[in-house]
Formats: structure tokens, C-alpha cells, sequence
């Protein structure tokens, strides 16, 4: 590594994890550019943000023309999310799950990773879920967008483990943000707690990792268990 800053791109980051881990980035002395579909408050020389929906047909444009500006990227963080309880007289919602979770994350790697492998090296992080190992009957979009986006994370970093660019999925329970809907929230976390786990994350580029252990121990045990008979 050089002497230069270095350089991180953080996808969804108007809020919650995104915005509290963009702020560690910057105090640890990274350039960071942002990408949400809301502005945030951020206000710094060494932090920049495009405003975009990476559902948005221009998004991976922007992505590029943002890293570009950016001089390169060494890591990158995907932590756009939603989810919606199921309506069955209107699936839309469940849609654009699929849209954001997961099809999000893959233009976002199909931008980043080209650009990690020209550099021989680079970090992509995915926030993914302990519910991809589940099926929801309360929210099927997004335990079904999150198996997915693990499974896909997982498989490119087996494919990319010989080119000197890391992929980390990160499993993360109940964390105390907007996204922790409904009254029984089992191990819930505060996001500086998810803040510590992307950090360690950063620095040792681990395959995967999900926190809490104890809530990812009970997911895996109750996992057959959800699964229709």
C-alpha cells in the first residue's frame, strides 16, 4: 500500500448502518464517496455523495463516473436494504425488494469488480441477513433477496480468491435501526456494534461473517422448521 488515502465507496448510506459506518471511514482517514437515494449529512473536504436509487437505470453510471472522480476504490460497501411486510392483493413491494437487495448489489459488483481486478486488489463487503437461511411467510421478498444475496456474494468470492480482490458477505441479525421492524426483535444490536463488525471486517477480509453467533446459531436450528410441509 502506498502512502496515499485510502479510497471507499459506500452504496445506501443515507442512514442507518451505511451512514454511521460512511462517518467511521472517515474518522480512520479514508476519501469515501456515497451513494443513497437521499441526501445525508455529511459535510466534510474528504467525503463526496451522489444522489441515486440503484434501482435507477443510470445507477451503474453513476457508480462508475463516482469512482472514477474518486481516483480507484479499495473497498466498497453495499448497504442499501428495505423490506416490507407481505401484501397479497399487492406484490409490488416484494418486487422492488428483489430490486434493491439484490439486483442492486449485483450492478454494483458488476461495476467495482471490473475495477478491483484492473488494480489486482479491492474489498467488497455485502450486508446481507441471518434470514437467508429462512423462509418468511411474513416477509417472503426479503429472506428470499437475502439467500440470494449471499449465496451470489459467497460464489464471487470463490471465484475471485486468486485475483487479489476479497468479497465479504456480513449476516447480520437485528440491528437497531428503522430496518428492525416489529416488536419481537430477538439479540438485537446497536449499529455501533455493526459498526465494530464492518470494521474488523475491513481488516481482516474474512469470506463471511454473522453476528450475533447466538442468533445464528438459532436461525440455523430453526431453518427447516419454517420451510413449508
Amino acid at each position: 500500500m502506498t502512502d496515499r488515502m485510502r479510497r471507499a465507496v459506500v452504496v445506501g448510506n443515507s442512514d442507518g448502518i451505511g451512514l454511521a459506518f460512511t462517518r467511521r471511514l472517515l474518522a480512520d482517514g479514508w476519501l469515501v464517496t456515497g451513494l443513497s437515494r437521499r441526501d445525508n449529512p455529511i459535510i466534510v473536504p474528504t467525503y463526496a455523495h451522489h444522489t441515486v436509487d440503484v434501482t435507477a437505470p443510470d445507477y451503474p453510471e453513476v457508480l462508475s463516473k463516482a469512482i472514477d472522480e474518486l481516483g480507484g476504490v479499495d473497498l466498497c460497501v453495499y448497504a442499501a436494504g428495505v423490506g416490507e411486510p407481505v401484501d397479497l392483493a399487492d406484490l409490488d413491494p416484494q418486487t422492488r425488494t428483489f430490486e434493491v437487495n439484490l439486483m442492486g448489489a449485483v450492478r454494483t459488483a458488476a461495476v467495482v469488480v471490473p475495477k478491483m481486478l484492473a488494480a489486482g486488489d479491492g474489498h467488497l463487503i455485502g450486508i446481507s441477513s441471518l434470514a437467508d437461511r429462512l423462509v418468511s411467510g411474513e416477509a417472503p421478498g426479503y429472506a428470499g433477496s437475502k439467500a440470494g444475496l449471499s449465496s451470489y456474494l459467497m460464489g464471487l468470492a470463490a471465484a475471485l480468491r486468486r485475483h487479489g480482490v476479497h468479497v465479504t458477505t456480513v449476516r447480520f441479525g437485528f440491528v437497531d435501526t428503522k430496518m428492525a421492524k416489529g416488536t419481537f426483535r430477538p439479540l438485537m444490536i446497536p449499529v455501533d456494534r455493526a459498526v465494530e463488525v464492518l470494521a474488523h471486517c475491513v481488516r481482516n477480509r474474512p469470506v463471511r461473517v454473522s453476528r450475533p453467533r447466538r442468533l445464528a446459531l438459532l436461525t440455523a436450528a430453526l431453518a427447516p422448521l419454517t420451510r413449508p410441509h
